[in-house]
């Protein structure tokens, strides 16, 4: 069981922006810059290509959603989406899953390090909230 099935099964608490039967979408508790957000299918398969097509299919219809209502909620125009697989890909938690990572004009935003920041509580319901409503 990874720290994602405990998210899914609220076990572990996240500012969710973001849920259906298959996927479920939550700020990054140590976002590299704000908006920063997780993608998840509900399905427990630790990379991509172990997903059903079910799965895949029902990751495909949100992930432009999601980012468009953070763009939207950011004020951001550009934004990385990554996705590793496996251990030599740099995949921490072996759970598929999808980082949105807004990029704003600043130095934040992906690069060659990864400079993550604390998610304070208040800030995440906010922008939580604000992610959410977006999708509406």
């Amino acid at each position: 069981m990874t720290i994602f099935s405990k998210i899914i099964d609220g076990s572990i608490p996240c500012h969710k922006v973001f849920e259906d039967a298959h996927v479920l979408a939550f700020l990054d508790v140590n976002p590299i810059a704000p908006g920063h957000t997780l993608v998840i299918p509900k399905e427990a398969k630790a990379q991509l290509d172990e997903l059903s097509d079910e799965s895949a299919a029902a990751i495909g219809r949100v992930l432009p959603r999601i980012c468009r209502a953070i763009m939207s909620a950011t004020g951001c125009t550009a934004y990385n989406v990554l996705q590793n697989n496996g251990s030599a890909a740099h995949q921490a938690v072996f759970h598929v899953h999808f980082h949105i990572i807004p990029k704003p004009d600043d130095d934040r935003g992906l690069g060659i390090e990864w400079p993550a920041s604390k998610l304070e509580p208040a800030a995440g319901a906010a922008l939580s909230k604000a992610i959410a409503g977006c999708l509406q």
